[in-house]
């Protein structure tokens, strides 16, 4: 068997990295107030509403609408380097062969 590294304390077996954050005096205050009312550390009380935000955020319609047009642009991007390096190893028709799966899909949609 195998031996695991133990566990930080207090954040079980997930894996975390390290974010420094600066912040007013008096966000800090209020942030210290909040984590010993809820009997958590600042690092916790900071973890949670991080944690919060962003998945309040995957439900915000600008986000979603952004997120979708950064997603064509990755897309489009990478249509562009696959035929770049197609055209470096000697293939042929490289914008032929990258939409090649796409109209194979679409055109079997329609038939069905």
């Amino acid at each position: 068997m195998s031996e695991q590294p133990p566990a930080v304390s207090g954040y079980g077996s997930a894996a975390y990295k390290v974010l420094s954050v600066r912040t007013s005096e008096d966000t800090r205050a209020q942030l210290e107030v909040l984590a010993l009312l809820n009997e958590r550390s600042v690092t916790e009380e900071t973890r949670i509403a991080l944690e919060h935000w962003v998945e309040q955020s995957k439900s915000d319609p600008a986000v979603l609408k952004r997120a979708e047009q950064v997603r064509a642009e990755i897309e489009r991007d990478a249509e562009t380097r696959r035929n770049a390096i197609n055209a470096v190893l000697g293939g042929k028709d490289t914008k032929a062969s990258a939409r090649a799966p796409k109209q194979a899909q679409s055109s079997s949609a329609t038939s069905t």
